[in-house]
């Protein structure tokens, strides 16, 4: 399928599958499913995993995402494990080093890294890393609705990609404001 093509079912369009990379699978990818699921409701099936899945999801990312209302419905962390035969139409990694050993995914998914710091690894005092988990959080919903506010269905491919590849900049110095 080609980006931009929504699949038809017998009841209309199905959503178009987002997997959502990190490495631990325990706080960014966790938020991003949530929020693509939540805010693409009916447009977006979004899932998330791990190259290098953490032992269980950090509460200060279920926290952040119930102080901005929204309710963790996901899963405890997983690897890729059969994921990467799925058929996808966007992959979209958020840290670095999931980026680097991203497999290969079949049907030519549109591919995207929209890496940001990693707030699991903030330390300090409980506000400070919280604030960290709220600051992912407001990046990545506002990468999402940007994503959201492109119109998925009718862009062509090439164009697609690097509009959801822009994205990746923003909030990043000399990107986006």
């Amino acid at each position: 399928m080609e980006a931009g093509v929504l699949r038809m079912t017998a009841g209309g369009r199905e959503p178009f599958r987002v997997l959502v990379l990190c490495t631990g699978n325990s706080a960014r990818s966790q938020i991003a499913e949530t929020l693509f699921n939540r805010l693409g409701a009916g447009r977006i099936h979004a899932e998330s995993a791990g190259s290098r899945p953490a032992p269980r999801v950090n509460p200060l990312a279920i926290e952040a995402l119930k102080d901005h209302g929204f309710a963790w419905t996901g899963h405890p962390p997983r690897g890729l494990d059969g994921l990467e035969r799925e058929p996808w139409d966007f992959v979209i990694t958020v840290c670095d080093k999931a980026k680097e050993s991203c497999p290969i995914f079949p049907g030519r998914p549109v591919t995207a890294h929209w890496g940001m710091p990693d707030p699991a690894e903030v330390v300090g005092e409980e506000a400070v890393r919280r604030a960290a988990f709220r600051d992912a959080l407001v990046l990545i919903r506002r990468r999402i609705e940007l994503m959201l506010a492109l119109p998925l269905e009718t862009l062509e491919r090439m164009a697609l990609e690097a509009r959801v590849r822009s994205i990746g900049s923003e909030g990043r110095e000399g990107g986006h404001r």
